[in-house]
């Protein structure tokens, strides 16, 4: 009877499979474990200057979108806008006390806004009384028009002042200031260290491209 000698490996072959064996295991699990973007770096009590600057920066953002709200006040608005309208002042004005409460805990300072972050969640307390003693919104210039979607005082000026176009001028704005919000997020996102600041960006993220989705709709059936 003829034997069959079982095919084996020459030793040197045989390590080199086993090594590439086990590389392509472990990149296997690693693709199945991978962890969003910005992930891998964060920590729960640590904070970075990325956290500092999107909490400082953001918090005079989100209060422009706020008082981007407060223009819909005693307006004639169609029930969609003036739906969405409450929804984005729920959803940011809380968001502005936790980073204010993150500024705070680290030591740093508190962006100057229009608003009082103490009441931020109070709808009373962000009528446009609040701008009483300005000559009409300029004191929004003292804010950075230059981070992103952010209006300047002439910008906001005209929206106060706009007529029956004031809903599509009004959507237009907020989408802009949204989108700008989200890049801001991004790099959060990309660059942050503080778990919990990370979280909120990209729930601003995925809160606000919603909004935006909702307002380009109710533009196109302007």
């Amino acid at each position: 009877m003829t034997r069959t000698t079982p095919f084996r490996l020459p030793a040197r072959r045989l390590g080199t499979a086993l090594v590439l064996t086990a590389a392509l295991a472990l990149g296997a699990t690693g693709c199945g474990d991978a962890e969003p973007a910005g992930s891998s770096a964060t920590s729960t009590t640590e904070h970075s200057a990325q956290d500092v600057a999107f909490a400082t920066q953001m918090i005079p953002h989100h209060a422009q979108a706020l008082s981007l709200v407060d223009l819909t006040l005693d307006r004639d608005l169609t029930p969609a806008v003036a739906t969405l309208a409450e929804q984005i002042r729920t959803a940011q004005a809380p968001e502005i006390e936790q980073m204010v409460d993150w500024l705070q805990a680290w030591g740093e300072p508190i962006p100057a806004t229009m608003r009082d972050h103490v009441n931020a969640g109070d709808h009373a307390g962000h009528s446009m009384d609040g701008m009483s003693g300005m000559d009409g919104m300029e004191g929004m210039e003292g804010m950075d028009s230059s981070m992103p979607g952010m209006l300047s005082g002439e910008e906001l000026d005209a929206l106060a002042a706009a007529g029956t176009d004031f809903e599509q001028r009004w959507l237009e704005a907020m989408i802009a200031h949204h989108r700008g919000a989200i890049e801001m997020a991004q790099t959060e996102v990309e660059d942050g260290t503080y778990a919990p600041a990370v979280d909120l960006a990209r729930q601003i993220i995925e809160g606000q491209q919603a909004e935006i989705a909702t307002m380009e709709d109710l533009l196109a059936q302007e």
